[in-house]
């Protein structure tokens, strides 16, 4: 595979870790009783800068698993309706399995020894994708099974906020109440400020050192 011109591999960049922004949508907030009814996963490219940039977004709508709980309340805040015909859902089985063997690709391409999530609120979709994996025995979960990159954090130090929504805006990015709560959408935004908050750093450090060389 021919690789992008200011394609830069991730393996020394988070101590081996490839960070994959995930977002997820539920029928209510209990990962083990509660339907997944949305997943989206956003991968991440660095340039030889060192900063990150959105690359390509991963997403499957998913089928309630037999008896999960939908809380009509969850349902009314993302819209979902998850019995809609024109609704092109797919077991949980195969939505992960498409979304772990890209990432496991990436981790392969990057020269990584594993996934970590990236979330806003990451313990909740990292949750989701734990009890998902073994309600479907899924063997090869290319994820980091506890540890986590959570965007609420770097968005309090960053921008001073912790809600998604504050948070764009506060990085200079759009934002539409009318798309949020769709997975594609939430971990697109997410990845931006993962991105924006990454390369701010890099960009500080890297003018520290330039100016201690300079000293």
């Amino acid at each position: 595979m021919s690789e992008e011109p200011d394609f830069c591999p991730m393996g020394d960049r988070f101590r081996g870790f490839l960070p994959v922004v995930v977002d997820v949508e539920t029928g209510g907030f209990n990962p083990k009783t509660d339907a997944l009814l949305q997943i989206a996963a956003v991968l991440l490219r660095m340039d030889h800068n060192g900063d990150l940039h959105r690359d390509r977004t991963l997403s499957f709508h998913v089928q309630p698993f037999e008896g999960a709980h939908m809380d009509p309340k969850s349902l009314e805040v993302t819209g979902i309706n998850p019995w809609h015909p024109l609704r092109i859902a797919v077991p949980e089985q195969e939505a992960l399995q498409g979304i772990f063997r890209e990432v496991r690709q990436e981790v392969k391409r990057n020269r990584c020894t594993r996934a970590i999530l990236v979330g806003h609120n990451a313990g909740f979709d990292l949750a989701f994708v734990n009890a998902t994996v073994e309600r479907a025995q899924i063997k090869r979960n290319p994820f980091h099974p506890f540890s986590n990159l959570d965007t609420v954090t770097l968005s309090a130090m960053a921008y001073g906020q912790t809600v998604l929504a504050r948070a764009a805006r506060e990085a200079g990015l759009s934002w539409d109440n009318a798309e949020a709560h769709s997975a594609t959408y939430d971990a697109e935004k997410t990845a931006d400020i993962f991105c924006d908050v990454m390369n701010r750093w890099n960009r500080h450090t890297a003018a520290q050192a330039e100016t201690m060389d300079k000293a």
